[in-house]
């Protein structure tokens, strides 16, 4: 497993090993010791998520809060995928900062999204699945989410506008400032 440093405090690349031969390839995506040795963090994954989604499906940006916040780990089983994470942690020197990433299933990049960030991705390709470990259990009263054209972050999503299909609940998310006040 490799670890790659983004520019955002606690937020980190991970590239587990890949081994091919003519059959084609065996890669171990998780594996908690060794996230721990590489790391440094003891994360006790307790949920894993899935979804399937067409070309322009935005999904966020979404978070939790206060005791159920969630730690992420996300990657693209199939396909190919924009991911952008945003810091929530307002005592945070990159409180406010985005990332983004592509993570596909060819180059079987994962991203650590630590607590305290915001989430989403856009599916870049024809189709995706998506998978994530969340460390925290879903909780519907702690949700929150960050609207995905807001001007103050001005995030690139990849894609014209006019090809994003975003659901009725993520058009009605409030702005980073509003989230973030």
């Amino acid at each position: 497993m490799e670890l790659q440093q983004t520019p955002l405090k606690d937020c980190f690349i991970v590239i587990p090993r890949a081994f091919e031969d003519a059959r084609g390839v065996f890669c171990e995506t998780y594996n908690q010791q060794t996230f721990q040795k590489v790391t440094g963090l003891t994360i006790d994954f307790v949920q894993d998520n899935q979804s399937a989604s067409k070309k322009g499906v935005l999904r966020g940006l979404h978070y939790q809060t206060g005791a159920t916040a969630q730690a992420k780990l996300v990657r693209a089983v199939q396909g190919r995928v924009l991911d952008i994470v945003v810091d929530l942690r307002k005592g945070s020197k990159t409180f406010g900062h985005s990332f983004s990433l592509e993570l596909t299933a060819e180059n079987r990049k994962q991203l650590f999204v630590p607590r305290g960030f915001a989430h989403g991705f856009i599916t870049l390709s024809e189709t995706s699945v998506f998978g994530y470990k969340c460390d925290n259990y879903y909780d519907a009263s702690s949700e929150g989410g960050i609207i995905y054209n807001d001007a103050t972050l001005n995030l690139d999503w990849y894609l014209p506008e006019e090809q994003f299909i975003v659901s009725e609940k993520d058009l009605l998310l409030p702005t980073f400032k509003e989230a973030t006040s």
